[in-house]
């Protein structure tokens, strides 16, 4: 054995990984090759926003796509995967305010421009942390490529989308009810909008009829909107309300005359079914007021607080303007009765605050068109996207069938300014990619495009479209694969592919993995509130890259959640380290051995052939598996291999030849370890691309990096099933043997005589022929193998496929001191069986505790009776020797 192995002896994850991505990209082995031969696979990273730091869901999008990429690029594809990040309009331009906010400034004291080169600013410095972030987690990424949503290329793209749409009568500008966030004071689509249960109530008021004959009853959750009530609504059919229609009443507090109108919008069955109707505070309301022709009124500010609109209310915020109107109601008379319930309201995705039905002059999209266009695609089989589990094919097209017109502006500074002008005089509407000739007779519209409006172009944007001559657009458009996060299967999936089919005629991507989100160990979602939040890099910092990396792609099947737990993690470490010593022991073995000198064409002992035959069924199962996107199986896979395979038998038995006479057994097993752990590395690669780097650098072996090293291939000439059913008798003889020791407290060091009953002369030939292992790791004194053989007296017994086994007691225990022993440890287990028996027997326990503490007792029970169970047959036994 040899000493001058240059790996350090202890696994250490920082030195290992430091300095290996910077060696990576100075190598340039992850630049995609436009000219070469080789068929091109294509990725396009899921662009980050600039605002710092990536999260769990970030690091697990882009791992699961570093192992696709890395897997691809070693089968031989021309593999692009290209970076990029996402300008983050809202999210972005909140933290340069805040920051902004602490000089004790805001962008209007700024301006514009000073404004946006502060922003530029921010983007510059937080892209170069996230750019190290992406290289601390090993993506192999094609840093030549990268691009930037508001980058002057996708700048382009944007203008040219808008002003075709625009063209085609797809995009519009109207007043309408929409979203509107009073923090960010911006618009929103309705997927920022997250729906939240809180406490609220029905406040239900008295609206008297402008005749005094009376009152009509009606509930609201929003007493301030009444300010801006221009009718009150009855269904055409109600009864109880046919009379009333055509006349009016009075509104509460402002004395203003509005009309009683039908409206089949009207739910008779809820309420008391008359409706408030405020046009300009509803999108329901809004429609009502389209049909009667009813003024619109406006009653809030938007930052929240109430207008001139709201007379003696003007300034108040909208809160507060609630609080005192219902006062005031009470104090008047008007206020009937308060019902407190739980309601779901809307929050801004961004800012968290809630959100406010606004009537607002915005930009939209007509969604209808491109819907049909990508539901049309679906029903194509060979030209659809897929997805991956199929389940969420359901999610996207139900939303799809149900799609509303998309607000797509935003009141803010920080994003691509929508390329329309208005004529100072006129006010004529000017659409295009540059301005008007006369620019100085026209202002531009102020406002920026939704964030998700340049994400959409994504997949093209970045090949460089609407240039379709371009090299990187023809030879890696579509792409093959997206894995995102169910949670934006609509933020950006479903427009990525609705944008992709109508500006290139194809789907952007072949498939797209869905994943879920990362909770805690709780199953809660990672939150500020909650503080349950973990920085990957935090956990890479602790554990290594490798770990992580493996923890994301195996910890969950696709489509599911993810639960995080640094022991998770940890078991990981544990396994890397088991990798590293396996490797720095075969290292060690090896005598110098350079790739050239590797030899398998010696004579194979039955370990070499089987440790080859399951080579060659790992790499099968694990390309299927990969290629199917089941990494969770793929880890499973090489978990497995390597733990109890290569390292548990192979490298234990390799140690007769290693450390025996035979000079061409030894080169076999050098060989066979090379071969073994030089593929093995490349299987485990994508999954742990820093410790297989490092481990194949110092394995023999051809090329300059383990990133380009051919993807393992099943080579038929290493398929020994024979053999491998031969190997598999000695294991089965080898674990019987190390069980019947434990059960009888017999160490391994002391030797016991060991009868091997065979079905028949082939069999024990076999282990005539391979005794050399079952002394080794049976250590009998006497070892005795035959057709014929019979089963000693006080002899404990274990059946294997095709032989019975048999190890006399005579010398292994004291018969009486173990009868002794056992019946204590029975007792012992029978008290703990009617401890907790009588625990769960008792109703008031099983109702009135915790469920998970009684799921709990109930674990309890049944691993004590099992253990109950195995020590009274093996002391049943032990007493018939007797």
């Amino acid at each position: 054995m040899t000493e001058n192995v240059s790996m350090p002896t202890k696994y250490d994850p920082k030195s290992v990984e430091q300095g290996r991505y910077k060696w990576w990209l100075e190598g340039k082995f992850f630049e995609s090759q436009p000219n070469s031969d080789k068929k091109p696979y294509t990725i396009v990273i899921p662009p980050p926003n600039v605002t710092g730091k990536l999260h769990l869901g970030h690091a697990w999008d882009t791992t699961l796509q570093d192992i696709i990429i890395r897997m691809k690029r070693m089968q031989g594809y021309d593999a692009l995967w290209l970076p990029g990040m996402d300008h983050a309009g809202i999210a972005t331009q909140a933290k340069v305010e805040a920051k902004l906010r602490e000089q004790g400034i805001s962008r209007y004291d700024l301006g514009r421009e000073k404004f946006l080169e502060k922003t530029w600013e921010w983007k510059e410095e937080y892209a170069s942390h996230i750019r190290e972030q992406w290289a601390k987690l090993g993506l192999s990424l094609d840093y030549t490529k990268e691009r930037f949503t508001l980058d002057e290329g996708l700048s382009d793209a944007v203008k040219e989308v808008f002003v075709r749409l625009y063209e085609k009568g797809l995009i519009y500008r109207g007043e309408r009810i929409i979203n509107w966030d009073p923090e960010a004071k911006t618009a929103l689509s309705d997927i920022e909008v997250i729906y939240k249960e809180i406490p609220g109530a029905f406040y239900h008021m008295k609206y008297p009829l402008a005749d005094g004959s009376g009152y009509l009853e009606v509930a609201t959750t929003r007493p301030e909107t009444m300010l801006g009530d221009t009718a009150v609504a009855v269904h055409p059919e109600d009864e109880r309300y046919k009379q009333y229609i055509g006349k009016t009443v009075i509104l509460p507090l402002v004395n203003r005359e509005i009309p009683i109108v039908a409206d089949e919008y009207v739910d008779m069955e809820f309420g008391t079914g008359v409706v408030k109707i405020t046009p300009a505070h509803d999108p329901n309301d809004f429609e009502v007021g389209n049909r009667h022709n009813l003024e619109r009124i406006l009653v809030m500010n938007e930052d929240g607080t109430m207008n001139e609109k709201a007379g003696k209310y003007q300034g108040l915020d909208r809160f507060e303007c609630r609080k005192q109107i219902v006062e005031d109601l009470k104090a008047q008379g008007y206020l009937i009765k308060i019902e407190e319930h739980v309601h779901s309201v809307g929050h801004s995705e961004r800012t968290g605050a809630i959100v406010e039905p606004y009537l607002s002059k915005q930009w939209f999209v007509k969604m209808k068109p491109l819907a049909e266009a990508a539901l049309k695609l679906q029903q194509d089989e060979e030209n659809k996207v897929n997805f991956v589990p199929p389940r969420f094919e359901n999610t996207y097209l139900h939303w799809l069938e149900n799609i509303r017109d998309w607000c797509i502006s935003r009141q803010l500074w920080w994003g691509h300014q929508i390329p329309a002008w208005y004529h100072n005089e006129t006010g004529e509407i000017y659409v295009g990619k540059e301005p008007p000739k006369d620019a100085e007779n026209w202002t531009q519209d102020p406002d920026v495009l939704d964030t998700w409006f340049s994400s959409a172009l994504w997949p093209f944007s970045t090949m460089g479209w609407p240039d379709t001559n371009n090299k990187l657009y023809q030879r890696y458009y579509p792409t093959d694969t997206l894995v995102t996060g169910y949670d934006i299967i609509f933020f950006w999936v479903a427009r990525m592919i609705f944008q992709g089919i109508e500006f290139t005629g194809k789907r952007p991507f072949k498939d797209v993995l869905i994943h879920g989100l990362v909770r805690d160990g709780e199953g809660r979602k990672m939150s500020k509130s909650l503080g349950n939040g973990v920085d990957p890099m935090d956990v890479i910092d602790q554990y290594g890259a490798d770990s992580l990396r493996y923890f994301l792609a195996t910890g969950s099947t696709p489509g599911q959640d993810l639960r995080y737990t640094n022991e998770k993690v940890e078991a990981i470490w544990n396994f890397a380290n088991k990798i590293w010593n396996a490797s720095r022991f075969a290292l060690m073995n090896m005598n110098g051995l350079k790739y050239e000198e590797i030899d398998l064409t010696g004579e194979l002992n039955v370990s070499d052939k089987w440790i080859l035959t399951r080579l060659n069924e790992t790499i099968e199962k694990v390309t299927d598996l990969a290629e199917r996107y089941e990494f969770g199986e793929v880890g499973r896979e090489l978990y497995n291999f390597i733990w109890d395979d290569f390292c548990s038998w192979y490298i234990e038995m390799a140690k007769l030849p290693l450390y025996g006479d035979d000079e061409a057994a030894k080169l076999t097993t050098r060989s066979v370890l090379a071969y073994v752990l030089d593929n093995t590395m490349r299987l485990l690669h994508p999954m742990m691309p820093f410790i297989t780097e490092e481990i194949w650098q110092h394995l023999p072996h051809e090329g300059e990096s383990i990133a380009v090293a051919e993807w393992p291939k099943v080579r038929p000439e290493f398929d020994f099933k024979e053999e491998s059913g031969h190997m598999k008798l000695l294991m089965d003889i080898i674990r019987s043997v190390r069980n019947i020791r434990a059960e009888v407290n017999t160490p391994i060091s002391k030797k016991v005589s060991l009868f091997i009953k065979a079905k028949d002369a082939e069999t024990v030939k076999i282990l005539e022929d391979n005794k050399a292992y079952i002394e080794r790791f049976c250590n009998p004194d006497q070892l005795v193998i035959g057709v014929e053989v019979e089963a000693p007296e006080k002899a404990m017994t274990a059946v294997v496929t095709g032989a019975e086994l048999f190890l006399p007691l005579a010398g292994l225990i004291n018969l009486e001191e173990e009868i002794a022993r056992l019946e204590k440890e029975l007792d012992k287990w029978a008290k703990e069986v009617k401890l907790v028996s009588g625990k769960l027997s008792n109703e008031n326990f099983v109702k009135k505790a915790p469920e998970a503490l009684v799921a709990k007792e109930r674990e309890k029970l049944a691993d004590y009776q099992e253990k109950y169970d195995t020590v009274k047959k093996r002391l049943d036994e032990l007493k018939n020797m007797k």
